[in-house]
C-alpha cells in the first residue's frame, strides 16, 4: 500500500482531511483536489492508483469528473470510488451503474473504508 497514490476529490475541508488522514494512517500517499477542474488538470501529471470522488462539487461534479476519466485511455482502468453526503439506495445503484467501482455515505466508516479500497485496487491489479 505505500507504493499507492490516491486522488481525493472532496470540496468539503472536513472531508478531505478526514479520508486523507485516514489514508496516510495506513501510509497510503493522497493529493487533493477541492474542484473536478483541480482534479482534471493534476490527472495530466499523475498515474494515480485509485480516485475518490464526491458526487457534490462545484462547477465539473462527480459524474462529469467520472466520466472525464473514462474517456481518456489512461486514466479509464483507474478504479474510481464514489463518496457523498446524499445518500440514498437509488443513487448508490445509479454510481455504479455509471460506472463507479464502489460507494461510500457519508460519514465514511474508518474500520472498514481502507481495508474496502484495498480489495478494489487489488482486483484492479489482476
Amino acid at each position: 500500500m505505500s507504493d499507492w497514490e490516491i486522488l481525493v476529490v472532496e470540496d468539503e475541508a472536513d472531508s478531505m482531511e478526514l479520508v486523507r488522514e485516514l489514508l496516510e494512517y495506513h501510509g497510503i500517499q493522497s493529493v487533493g483536489a477541492t474542484t473536478g477542474e483541480e482534479a482534471i488538470q493534476l490527472l495530466q501529471k499523475m498515474n494515480p492508483t485509485l480516485i475518490i470522488i464526491d458526487l457534490a462539487l462545484p462547477g465539473i461534479d462527480g459524474w462529469g469528473l467520472l466520466n472525464h476519466i473514462q474517456k481518456n485511455p489512461r486514466l479509464a482502468p483507474v478504479p474510481c470510488v464514489a463518496v457523498t453526503a446524499y445518500h440514498n439506495p437509488t443513487l448508490a445503484n445509479e454510481a455504479i451503474a455509471a460506472g463507479f467501482d464502489a460507494y461510500f455515505a457519508k460519514p465514511i466508516d474508518a474500520t472498514s473504508f481502507v481495508r474496502e479500497l484495498q480489495g478494489i485496487i487489488e482486483e484492479s491489479q489482476l
